[in-house]
């Protein structure tokens, strides 16, 4: 009886494609990302802003389902809304979720701030006074992307000093949602006393005062909190419609 032919293996060149492919399409979903959160930080998207689809995919030259792709992975972050048959915005968050975010954030930051003051080495200190000259720099030139990107980035630059990549990641989503929050609610903490307090925190580092860290960085956080406009007064009625001069 005749052999049957083994059966041939696929080419090698069917396998590595595939394999690339998807590569490719995570990386461009990484770019889109990366680039849609970089310009939320440095307050370029404002809440509610439509993220067209196919505008989307023509400037970073790929199929719109890498696109949906890196939208629904910004959905699961809350940094994008996904509404049926209307499409995808900038997330606006809601005064109670802004609460809860700085609630968050102060729980992780302060008892990040007191950790890192046991740990803190000389050159860690030298590194974050390296990232304050820069934040400085920033907010002398007026340059508001950059001074924003830097401002937000402190805080991730302190868990990263700790080591702790999870808490850095957690950070880094947290301070997303919260340059949303600020745009939706006005903030009037001035980037000059953002970088003030920053000074405060790293200057109670370098001494290794816990204690007095996680006091400043709690300081700072309320007081970015207590410049939003989260309980807005209702307007009279009468005084806004009544007409001018009666």
């Amino acid at each position: 009886m005749p052999r049957k032919p083994a059966p041939r293996s696929p080419s090698p060149l069917r396998l590595v494609e595939p394999a690339r492919a998807a590569r490719t399409a995570g990386s461009s979903t990484d770019h889109i990302v990366d680039a849609i959160v970089s310009a939320i930080v440095e307050r370029r998207l404002l809440p509610g802003t439509r993220l067209v689809e196919q505008q989307i995919a023509d400037v970073f030259a790929v199929s719109r389902t890498v696109v949906r792709q890196a939208l629904n992975r910004l959905s699961r972050d809350r940094l994008v809304t996904l509404e049926p048959a209307r499409g995808a915005f900038v997330a606006m968050p809601s005064a109670e979720e802004a609460r809860s975010v700085f609630q968050v954030r102060r729980l992780l930051e302060t008892g990040l701030a007191r950790e890192l003051a046991a740990t803190i080495t000389d050159a860690q200190v030298a590194e974050l006074k390296r990232h304050l000259d820069d934040e400085r720099a920033a907010v002398g030139r007026a340059d508001v992307s950059g001074r924003t990107r830097l401002l937000a980035d402190f805080h991730v630059v302190l868990a990263r000093l700790l080591g702790n990549q999870v808490l850095a990641g957690l950070l880094a989503d947290l301070l997303s949602r919260s340059q949303l929050i600020a745009l939706m609610y006005q903030s009037g903490h001035s980037a000059e006393h953002s970088q003030a307090e920053h000074v405060a925190i790293v200057e109670a580092l370098a001494r290794r005062d816990g204690r007095a860290a996680a006091r400043l960085m709690q300081q700072h956080l309320d007081s970015v909190e207590r410049n939003l406009r989260l309980d807005p007064r209702s307007p009279d009625l009468a005084a806004v419609l009544r007409p001018a001069g009666r």
